[in-house]
C-alpha cells in the first residue's frame, strides 16, 4: 500500500487556503469528466476554516456549486439545530453561504433512531455510488486517533460490508453515525486535515509508530492509488 502523501503548512490559515485551493481543482476536474463532484464533508473545529474559505467571495465564485453534491462522514445523534450538529456547523460556515441546490445535500438524520438513520444513509449511498465512492472524503483526526467517528476499541472498525453503521461510543456515552472505513477508502481523494499542537503526539504515532488501528483508527484510511494527503500544520507536525 502507498504511503500517504504529506504537506506541512505554517498555520491553520495557510492549511485552509490551500486545502481550498485543492479542492475547486479537484472539483472542476470531476465535473468536466464526469459532470458532477461529490464531497464528503468531515465535522469539528479543524474543517471549519476551511469551509469559510470555500464560501468566501474570491473562491466560492469559482465553484460551480449546481454541481457539487455534499454528503457527511459522519454524524452526532442530535437534531440538525443542534449545537453539537456537523450539518449545521457546514451550514452556517459554508452551505447556506453558497448557491448549491438544497437536494444536493445529503445529511445524516441524528435526529431518530441511530441503526434506522444509518441503515437509510447506507442505502442512499450505495444507490448513488454502487461500488464505487466520493470523489473526495475530507476527513480530520482526534487526539485519540479516530477519525469520522471511527473511535478506538468499537465495533465499527470491524464493519467491511455496510457504507454506514451507527456506533456507540462508551467513553463518550453516546451513539454516533459514521461512513466506514471501507466505504471511506472507495474515495478517488481522501484528504486528512489536522492542527493544533495537541494532535501532534497522535500524528507522530499515527505516520511513525507501529500500525495499530483498533488504537489508531485513522490508519484503517488508505488508498490502493496512493491518493491520501495528509494536510497537516506546523504544530501537529512538530514531533513528526
Amino acid at each position: 500500500m502507498p504511503s500517504p502523501k504529506i504537506r506541512v503548512l505554517p498555520d491553520p490559515d495557510a492549511l485552509a487556503g490551500e486545502a481550498a485551493g485543492r479542492i475547486i481543482d479537484l472539483a472542476d476536474r470531476a465535473i468536466e469528466t464526469a459532470g458532477a463532484f461529490t464531497m464528503g464533508l468531515a465535522g469539528g473545529n479543524t474543517p471549519r476554516l476551511l469551509y469559510q474559505r470555500l464560501s468566501s467571495e474570491r473562491l466560492g465564485r469559482r465553484l460551480d456549486w449546481q454541481k457539487v453534491e455534499i454528503y457527511f462522514s459522519d454524524e452526532r445523534c442530535v437534531p440538525p439545530t443542534h449545537a453539537d450538529s456537523n450539518f449545521r456547523m457546514a451550514s452556517e460556515t459554508l452551505l447556506d453561504l453558497v448557491p448549491i441546490p438544497p437536494g444536493n445535500i445529503h445529511r445524516l438524520r441524528g435526529e431518530i433512531e441511530p441503526e434506522a438513520a444509518a441503515m437509510e444513509y447506507g442505502q442512499l449511498l450505495e444507490a448513488r455510488f454502487g461500488d464505487g465512492g466520493l470523489d473526495l472524503a475530507i476527513l480530520g483526526v482526534g487526539e485519540d486517533g479516530h477519525t469520522a467517528s471511527l473511535f478506538p476499541g468499537t465495533k465499527a472498525l470491524e464493519e467491511q460490508e455496510h457504507r454506514c453503521v451507527a456506533s456507540y461510543v462508551e467513553k463518550l456515552g453516546a451513539w454516533r453515525l459514521t461512513m466506514t472505513a471501507a466505504f471511506l477508502n472507495r474515495s478517488k481523494d481522501i484528504m486528512v486535515l489536522v492542527t493544533g499542537r495537541e494532535k501532534a503526539a497522535a500524528v507522530h504515532q499515527v505516520l511513525e509508530g507501529e500500525r495499530d488501528p483498533k488504537q489508531f483508527p485513522i490508519q484503517l484510511i488508505d488508498s490502493p492509488d496512493g491518493t491520501v494527503l495528509w494536510m497537516i500544520d506546523a504544530a501537529a507536525a512538530e514531533m513528526a
